[in-house]
């Protein structure tokens, strides 16, 4: 703070009417003090010479205005002298937000704007219509969806007729019950899970496997079971073979299964009693599984699916797989719900379009 004040007498000396303070730095004290102590001579009675050391030719009058040597009209901006630029680095030095960095971008920022602002308006063209998603079906979708009649709601008799006359594909397709029902499948006494009998069958080859011992395994294979064991079968579970659609086995025998339920369950094969593959009569399991009984349940979107048999089959004998699986439906409708339980009802092919059905069956 001494060096500071010393400075500052200096400078006042030099120069009474000097605005700096202790508020400043020593080095912009420094930088005044050498651009007041330049020699200077009197050129014209209101002008002061700047004598540089090479001869000088810059003159200023005591406002600080710089002219050339002998001449009455100020000095460009390129002209400007060394001590000039080093009083405007020191201006902006420590000036935050107004430095010359900052005042450049704002200038940058009002050039674009007014760019921006004089520069042809671009007109958008209008959006693209999209097609109708029936017109990005395939042609053979768009040939069958035509023997449909626009938002009617046919007849469940009906509707299986004509899913077998609207079949695109060129394979004996599945034909596909879509049931919305007015459950919460979050509430366990509305989650709806059932098996049911199809008395045509779905169309499907069913591998089954039993899980017993080995008395009951032997009966088993010849009642129809594909395979059955004891020891060896878990061997197989524990080398990764699974090759069959369900698995039946028998109450006693279900602890031995629970280490490999992380791997049966996401497959939907662990067994479940309300499916009937954990039952004590494994003869009458497997033969009603071969025989076509099929699981359902409701997903998280309260809706359940099930394969009804294939076009092969003919209207009659799906009409009567669609009867036996509504009525199992009907007759598992929780207690809980009041009103409507049967909120939608559609019959499709694989790859077919999607046909209405009266809910009221």
């Amino acid at each position: 703070m001494a060096k500071k004040a010393e400075l500052l007498e200096e400078l006042k000396t030099l120069d009474k009417k000097t605005k700096l303070n202790l508020r400043n730095t020593i080095a912009e004290i420094e930088a005044a003090i050498a651009d007041h102590s330049k020699p200077v001579t009197e050129s014209k009675p209101e002008i002061l010479k700047q004598v540089q050391d090479d001869g000088g030719d810059v003159v200023k009058d005591d406002k600080g205005v710089a002219y050339d040597d002998g001449e009455s009209k100020p000095l460009d901006d390129a002209d400007e002298t060394p001590a000039e630029s080093d009083a405007t680095d020191a201006r902006y030095a420590k000036s935050g937000k107004r430095s010359k960095k900052h005042e450049d971008e704002v200038l940058a920022e009002q050039t674009k704007a007014e760019t921006a602002e004089t520069a042809p308006e671009i007109k958008k063209g209008p959006k693209p219509i999209a097609r109708p998603k029936i017109e990005r079906r395939g042609k053979k979708y768009q040939t069958a969806s035509k023997k449909l009649e626009p938002g009617k709601i046919y007849s469940l008799a009906d509707a299986l007729k004509l899913a077998t006359e609207t079949n695109p594909t060129k394979f004996d397709a599945t034909v596909e019950a879509h049931v919305r029902l007015n459950v919460d499948p979050r509430q366990a006494d509305q989650n709806i899970r059932a098996t049911v009998n199809l008395p045509n069958g779905n169309g499907k080859t069913v591998r089954v496997a039993v899980f017993a011992p080995e008395t009951e395994s032997k009966a088993a294979l010849e009642a129809g079971a594909d395979k059955a064991g004891d020891e060896d079968f878990l061997r197989q579970l524990d080398k990764g073979v699974i090759d069959f659609d369900v698995l039946i086995s028998t109450p006693a025998y279900m602890p031995k299964l629970g280490k490999y339920a992380r791997t049966l369950g996401p497959k939907g094969l662990m067994p479940n009693p309300k499916a009937g593959t954990v039952s004590a009569n494994v003869l009458k399991a497997v033969k009603e599984a071969k025989a076509g009984k099929v699981e359902y349940r409701v997903d998280k979107q309260s809706i359940v699916h099930l394969g009804i048999g294939k076009v092969s089959f003919g209207a009659d004998k799906l009409l009567a797989n669609a009867r036996i699986f509504m009525d199992s439906l009907m007759a598992n409708k929780p207690a809980t719900i009041k009103g409507s339980y049967v909120q939608s009802v559609n019959i499709s092919t694989t790859m077919g379009p999607g046909i209405k059905v009266d809910p009221n069956l």
